[in-house]
């Protein structure tokens, strides 16, 4: 199985930003989870991660017919981004959003969620281990 793993804006300040909310383990360290994690796994994984709209729609795009699964945490698109959830629907990969922090207990801009109207499955509040519970069940799912 193939997951592409997408982050969206500031995913990359992990560490730095609000270590209160999003904690002290930086985005490197992540990546190197998600390895890890996709090691254990027996899935094969690719992270993206961009600032940029277009760029993320460019990707998710891209992903039709070379992944078989979508890791996204979409960030601050998450609650504006039309694209983005356009995107996904156009492909119909399998996807699972993450959310590290608990989004439904943060302001009220941040309930609803464009591109996780177009996910199967949401994690959310679960911290950085979030990650491996979406690739935990993409695998087990479609595998």
């Amino acid at each position: 199985m193939k997951i592409l793993v997408i982050n969206g804006p500031n995913i990359n300040m992990l560490g730095i930003r609000e270590p209160g909310i999003y904690g002290n383990q930086n985005y490197e360290t992540l990546l190197c989870d998600i390895d890890g994690w996709a090691d254990e796994l027996g899935c094969e994984v690719e992270c993206f991660q961009s600032n940029h709209e277009g760029a993320i729609v460019d990707e998710i795009q891209q992903a039709y017919g070379q992944f078989d699964g979508i890791v996204i945490n979409p960030a601050a698109y998450t609650h504006t981004s039309v694209a983005i959830l356009d995107a996904l629907k156009s492909v119909a990969i399998p996807t699972v959003e993450v959310h590290i922090s608990d989004v439904t207990k943060r302001e009220n801009f941040r309930q609803i969620s464009y591109a996780g109207m177009a996910c199967e499955h949401h994690i959310i509040g679960k911290g950085l281990e979030g990650y491996k519970l979406a690739l935990e069940y993409l695998c087990n799912k479609y595998r």
